[in-house]
């Protein structure tokens, strides 16, 4: 016949269990490799990867992409390959008019940004978009790109959407982006 008694090392181990769970981190910083064009981004979850095409300009765009999803918010790196510093400069505009025409009646602040290592043409932008509806997540955006060996230009878009649980969450890891 089982026995109905009372386990304290069950209880214990519960205990301890709830307790470590609630105490394990939403935020786990880790160092990813972006694409083979060696940006290095710290993210707080380890990152799912996908490509997709994305229409720029009259082109269609094939982009990498690496993100997760951690405590209340999205953070994620899209990268994508020019083939010269022109076609760079518009495949960036079309890439921000289209996060832009995105956001909806969103209050948007764009300002000239900065990045070490980042070329000055298309220089480094930033856009904060604060919802306009009520519970809509907001969105921070880095745009940069960096010249490589090959003569092409690697495209970045750096992102996190949403409210993090950690006010310091994004910048840390706008400020954990690092090109070679």
């Amino acid at each position: 016949m089982p026995s109905f008694a009372p386990r304290p090392w069950l209880a214990l181990t519960a205990a301890a269990a709830a307790f470590l769970a609630a105490c394990s981190p939403a935020f786990n910083w880790r160092e990813v490799p972006i694409a083979d064009a060696g940006l290095v981004a710290l993210l707080p979850c380890k990152p799912d990867r996908a490509n997709r095409a994305l229409p720029l300009s009259a082109e269609s765009v094939q982009v990498d992409m690496a993100g997760c999803e951690t405590g209340g918010a999205t953070f994620a790196i899209a990268h994508a390959s020019a083939g010269s510093p022109e076609q760079a400069e518009a495949w960036l505009n079309a890439w921000r008019a289209a996060t832009r025409s995105q956001l909806g009646d969103a209050k948007v602040a764009e300002a000239p940004a900065a990045l070490q290592r980042a070329t000055a043409m298309p220089a480094p932008a930033r856009l904060d978009a604060q919802p306009a509806q009520p519970g809509a997540a907001p969105v921070q955006v880095l745009w940069f790109a960096q010249s490589q060996k090959n003569g092409t230009v690697a495209l970045y878009q750096a992102t996190v959407l949403g409210r993090p649980s950690s006010p310091e969450a994004p910048k840390t890891f706008f400020e954990g982006l690092r090109l070679p």
